[in-house]
């Protein structure tokens, strides 16, 4: 998911990003020049999750939802009828914007604000005609979407032929998932994919274990529609996916992430993780400032560089030589600012 206050920025009323943010050294994750009397988001040093929960209703009362910012294109709305089945556009608009109001109450993330459940992250990535000839060609090919949030980015893939019964998701909240089904008018019967609700930071839900060498042949594919917890699946994913999700997380929780789901990635040549996210030309923590006329307040992130984000995978997940990974840097309009996010994907050699 997207991190949910570069949204400020798109307002008019708050200073464009760029010139709010500014750079802390790897490492600090808090600053001394930072008010004290503001709500803060703040990146613990430990592998919990950040400290969302104090903040929640302050964020959703500094970014209402604006029925504005929906605006799907035609591919959007072929897809969107195609799944639901409503064909007249202002009946689906109603649709949409009644189950985004129920998310936001669970967690008022920035992607849910901005729509992002209606497109596909996944489909625009350059790896994505990859992942569906391991889906096609793999017979126990298995796509693993962590952070999946309605399951927007599976349902495009299992249209365009990625079988549904293997495929798993997973979200910290399991009523997004459920809300997916609202949305797209499906029950668990219709869209068979197992979700499996859990923290990435529970061991008892995703443990980290060792990469498998490719010498070794994994044992029998777990039953994945009773899969209870991600630890099963160890040595078996063929896919995994994890956009707009790294970025939520400070530097040593993106390397535990990082690891716990290389110990999930199957050693056959040519399986891969892969995703987008946000990220700076310099790796380190980044101090937003969030102001509106309902509230203000300070959110602390970091961000990996393109260089270290190739190094996190190999040499320090992977062992060199394991691998390869693919980067691609683009940039997407924030308030009238370029910001930079990269795609990528780490392949087994």
């Amino acid at each position: 998911m997207l991190l949910m206050v570069r949204e400020v920025s798109c307002d008019t009323h708050v200073r464009p990003w760029t010139e709010r943010i500014r750079s802390i050294p790897p490492g600090t994750a808090e600053s001394s020049e930072n008010p004290r009397s503001l709500p803060r988001l703040s990146m613990t040093t430990s592998t919990s999750l950040p400290d969302w929960e104090h903040v929640d209703d302050s964020m959703a009362n500094v970014l209402p939802l604006d029925e504005g910012k929906y605006s799907p294109d035609r591919k959007q709305l072929d897809f969107l009828m195609a799944q639901t089945g409503i064909t007249d556009e202002e009946e689906l608009k109603k649709h949409v914007l009644e189950v985004q109001a129920e998310a936001y109450k669970v967690f008022p993330y920035t992607c849910i604000r901005r729509f992002v459940f209606i497109r596909s992250a996944l489909s625009s990535l350059p790896s994505y005609d990859g992942l569906l000839k391991l889906g096609k060609e793999r017979k126990s090919a298995i796509l693993l979407d962590v952070g999946c949030c309605f399951g927007n980015d599976v349902r495009q893939a299992v249209e365009d032929g990625f079988p549904a019964e293997r495929i798993v998701t997973s979200d910290l909240h399991a009523e997004f998932w459920q809300l997916g089904h609202k949305l797209f008018c499906s029950t668990a019967d219709t869209f068979p994919a197992r979700f499996i609700p859990g923290n990435v930071f529970d061991p008892a839900h995703l443990a980290v274990h060792p990469v498998i060498d490719s010498s070794i042949v994994p044992g029998p594919i777990p039953d994945l529609p009773n899969l209870t917890s991600l630890n099963p699946l160890h040595g078996h994913v063929s896919v995994i996916h994890a956009s707009n999700f790294f970025h939520l997380f400070h530097e040593e929780q993106q390397a535990h992430i990082a690891r716990a789901l290389a110990g999930l990635l199957s050693p056959m040549p040519g399986s891969m993780i892969l995703g987008v996210h946000m990220i700076s030309l310099e790796k380190g923590y980044k101090v937003e400032s969030l102001e509106s006329d309902s509230g203000e307040g300070v959110v602390t992130m970091f961000h990996h560089s393109p260089e270290s984000w190739l190094e996190l995978w190999d040499g320090q997940v992977f062992e060199r030589g394991m691998i390869k990974v693919e980067t691609n840097l683009i940039y997407r309009d924030m308030a009238g600012e370029k910001a930079p996010f990269l795609q990528w994907c780490v392949t087994r050699l």
